[in-house]
């Protein structure tokens, strides 16, 4: 049988080191010799001896704080050995390698997968406030080893070595020690009386040193506006 669809770009890749890797640029390839840790639903295909266990958002009190902000990861345990290939909506998969002292701020909808080496909890945005449309909450990962996030597009990563900004539904991803706030794009005067807007009413700004990573896309996160008012008055008991 023969067909461009069995070119060699198509075909398995083989590491020489079991872990993540990429298929390709939208899909996640894990050699799993033991355990990791995925959003529920994202598994497309596996070969091996693979078990799948739904984990909720990670334990009691993540799931405690999932529902309270409508933010986390719903995660099933991946363990065994074999070929596990991840995906999600066709959205772009990237690596990104955490160290000791590392610490990651993530929009939970974007999060594939992660080594179970990792930790991570539900931290309120600091700075935002009640004013975002793109949810108060993320989830920080810290500790050493290797995550999946995915973007809608080829993203750009900034540099954050001086003021920038960034709209809250295309941020999807920074450095957890940069200081996050609140900034008005639209200034207010006659033209927004009169119902003309430029569509950004205010954006994200962060200060510091590290990172920030921008999709192409402003989707909206998985907290709707009524989750996050409900949520409005829980930042000090869940904010960390």
């Amino acid at each position: 049988m023969q067909s461009a669809l069995f070119a060699a770009e198509n075909l398995e890749k083989e590491s020489t080191t079991p872990g993540f890797a990429l298929q390709n640029s939208k899909m996640l390839k894990i050699e799993l010799n033991g355990e990791a840790m995925a959003r529920t639903g994202s598994m497309v295909a596996y070969q091996g001896n693979v078990q799948f266990q739904a984990l909720g958002s990670g334990g009691a009190a993540k799931w405690l704080k999932s529902k309270l902000t409508g933010e986390g990861v719903p995660l099933m345990k991946v363990s065994g050995q074999g070929d596990v290939f991840l995906a999600d909506r066709a959205s772009d998969v990237h690596l990104i390698d955490l160290a000791h002292g590392d610490a990651l701020s993530v929009n939970g909808s974007n999060v594939l997968a992660f080594e179970s080496t990792l930790n991570y909890d539900i931290k309120m945005v600091q700075g935002v406030g009640m004013l975002s449309s793109a949810g108060l909450f993320n989830c920080v990962f810290t500790g050493q080893g290797r995550i999946a996030i995915t973007t809608m597009g080829t993203p750009v990563v900034l540099t954050v070595d001086q003021p920038t900004y960034a709209d809250p539904q295309a941020a999807i991803c920074w450095s957890a020690s940069l200081q996050t706030g609140y900034h008005r794009a639209d200034q207010l005067g006659l033209g927004t009386l009169l119902g003309r807007s430029t569509g950004e009413a205010f954006t994200m700004s962060f200060a510091g040193q590290g990172f920030v990573v921008v999709q192409p896309s402003e989707e909206l996160r998985h907290a709707t506006a009524g989750q996050q008012q409900s949520s409005g008055g829980l930042g000090s008991l869940l904010g960390g």
